[in-house]
């Protein structure tokens, strides 16, 4: 059960999301990713609900709420797609 958040305040910070999201349940996880080559905050996060009703409660609650003076986008993260192409060599 993960939730992605967008729209992040770069002023958010890991715990400012498991308190705002644990008024819907347990927070198992929370990741905020950084950008490799700079270290700083990319603007989203990762956050893991204990159930699917509590993650239904956030993502329907929070969606497009203001908060740290950003609109927020809350969704269910969806898996990346696998990168095209397959390793082979190309013939051209």
């Amino acid at each position: 059960m993960t939730i992605y958040v967008g729209n992040l305040s770069f002023d958010a910070e890991v715990e400012d999301l498991q308190h705002l999201f644990a008024e819907y349940g347990d927070v198992r996880k929370c990741t905020l990713p950084l950008d490799r080559e700079t270290g700083r905050k990319r603007g989203f996060a990762f956050v893991e609900m204990a159930s699917a009703s509590e993650e239904t409660k956030a993502i329907d609650d929070l969606q497009d709420v203001e908060w740290m003076g950003r609109n927020i986008r809350v969704n269910k993260a969806e898996p990346r797609p696998a990168p095209a192409g397959g390793g082979g060599r190309s013939r051209w």
